[in-house]
């Protein structure tokens, strides 16, 4: 058999240990259709036609990027002063962690029945790696600099499910989660630059478009008269108050709810306890950090404008409400302007390169030319 030093050789084999172990992970990782087997096979190659989700063990696939950035991290090291051989513990990693459904993916002109093949990704990026020296501050050694690039985000399970599949997709996921678990409660003990040392992962679940954050989260879908996945408010209470908000929603909180929701402590009717839980009416089962990115801003931004345009150019503050043939006279003026000069094709749902192209100087100039007074232009040249 090999040596120890040989295995190190090996690609994709690294040794690792975890200091505590990590608790309930089991150590298969092809998960069949659910089934009790487990994905049990005699050989890598012939897994079962029914498998519907193949995956890397979470700590395994850390492990196998961590390595990747192994030179970076000494690097890092070397710039910061850091002595080498002093540094063997105090790392933390800090994962990113993203998932979403993939949309269709069947073989569009193969023979047989029509079936919408849907899958789900989950991959994770590694972020930064940070080192607390004794006695020193917190150093950060690297930092991915492409964080959304595909190249940075490695894949640690692929399904085949409808994200909207709430059952199948939390059986598939809860061993996931449960490794996760388990290795915030411990330190993973990896060989970087021939030394042994010792770090702690925090995971931060931010990269989920709103649909999975509420379904991971517990909270009614989209839609739902409770619009925000940051904080309890309601359309009604958004829409009077544009300004004062906070995130107060939490994964622990949702958990909270929907004990609440499940044993209804106070025998309230349906709509009271609805507002008493705010909308959760599911188990949270896995915690995201739910944000809002540049890139949504601006399309929620561009949006907002693009029918602001469309009503300066008919004059609405003029006369008010305005017919639907009006309305659409005034777009196709504005598209054609736009497509005229600036070479941007109308698009159904906004995205963001067409955003930023909007938001420019040189569109408000062109939206401008359409605008009757000039006064109206002055104003719309300073909103912007």
């Amino acid at each position: 058999s090999l040596r120890a030093v040989e295995k190190e050789l090996l690609p994709g084999f690294h040794q690792f240990e975890w200091q505590p172990p990590l608790r309930n992970v089991s150590t298969s990782c092809s998960v069949g259709i659910i089934n009790g087997l487990s994905g049990w096979t005699s050989s890598v190659d012939d897994f079962p036609a029914d498998t519907i989700t193949r995956r890397f063990r979470y700590d395994v696939a850390i492990v196998s990027a961590l390595k990747d950035l192994e030179e970076d991290i000494l690097e890092g090291l070397r710039y910061n002063g850091l002595e080498d051989s002093t540094c063997t513990s105090g790392f933390s990693i800090l994962i990113k962690e993203s998932c979403d459904g993939m949309g269709d993916v069947s073989e569009k002109h193969g023979g047989g029945p029509l079936v919408p093949e849907k899958a789900v990704r989950f991959s994770f990026t590694i972020m930064s790696v940070s080192v607390k020296a004794e006695g020193e501050k917190v150093k950060v050694i690297f930092t991915e600099p492409k964080p959304n690039s595909e190249l940075s985000c490695k894949p640690l399970s692929l399904m085949f499910v409808d994200e909207s599949d709430h059952e199948t997709l939390t059986a598939i996921m809860s061993p996931i989660i449960a490794e996760r678990d388990a290795m915030k409660d411990s330190r993973l003990i990896v060989t970087i630059g021939g030394l042994p040392r010792s770090f702690r992962i925090h995971f931060r679940g931010t990269g989920y478009d709103e649909k999975m954050v509420r379904e991971m989260e517990g909270l009614e879908a989209a839609g739902s008269t409770y619009i925000c996945t940051l904080c309890d408010s309601s359309r009604v209470e958004a829409s009077a108050n544009m300004v004062l908000h906070s995130i107060t929603r939490s994964h622990d909180e949702n958990l909270e709810r929907y004990e609440i929701w499940r044993t209804n402590p106070f025998s309230e009717s349906v709509d009271e306890l609805r507002d008493r839980v705010k909308g959760v009416s599911a188990k949270a089962f896995m915690e995201t950090h739910p944000t809002l990115d540049a890139l949504h801003c601006e399309i929620g931004i561009a949006t907002e404008f693009y029918k602001i345009f469309q009503d300066e150019i008919g004059e609405v503050y003029r006369q008010g409400n305005a017919t639907r043939e009006e309305r659409r006279g005034w777009r196709a003026a504005l598209d054609k302007q736009l497509r005229k000069s600036m070479k941007i094709k109308p698009v159904m749902r906004m995205n963001g390169n067409y955003a930023r192209r909007l938001m420019s100087l040189e569109a408000v100039e062109l939206v401008c030319e359409l605008v009757p007074t000039e006064e109206r232009r002055e104003a719309l040249r300073e909103l912007m």
